[in-house]
């Protein structure tokens, strides 16, 4: 099985000069905890988490006008379209994180796949894999 087929196809992006707040109500209507920050192209430039809001710009203090591009996570790790659900399995472990935005072959953002997505179409031995590695204490 390929990531095409169980990724979120078309999430919701903001771009660099987006502010926090705009940021944190597509998140809101969209039920997510993560936007992919993309630039005029399309092409993938970084995402933001609601960890990085919290963490980034309320704990610091910073204003709800905050750019995205201030707080975001530049340089985010990516799994192609036609990635198979193992490979994007092991990107998410071997970076224990939850959400991976899928991007084509010229770089832009097409999707986002989640731990949720892997849970409901791979199997038992799979998704408790993942859950366990994702969730490993950092060392």
């Amino acid at each position: 099985m390929e990531i095409r087929e169980l990724m979120t196809k078309d999430p919701a992006c903001c771009s660099p000069s987006d502010s926090v707040k705009e940021a944190a109500s597509l998140m809101a209507s969209n039920d997510c905890g993560q936007i992919p920050v993309t630039n005029a192209e399309g092409e993938l430039v970084g995402v933001i988490t609601d960890r990085d809001i919290a963490c980034r710009c309320v704990a610091e203090g910073k204003s709800a006008e905050t750019l995205v591009k201030d707080i975001m996570s530049s340089s985010p790790i990516t799994v192609t379209i036609d990635a198979s659900v193992a490979e994007c399995c092991k990107k998410m472990e071997d970076n224990q994180v939850r959400r991976l935005p899928v991007v084509d072959d010229a770089g832009r953002c097409c999707g986002i796949v989640s731990q949720a997505d892997i849970a409901r179409h791979a199997g038992e031995h799979q998704t408790g894999d993942l859950v366990r590695e994702v969730s490993e204490p950092a060392q």
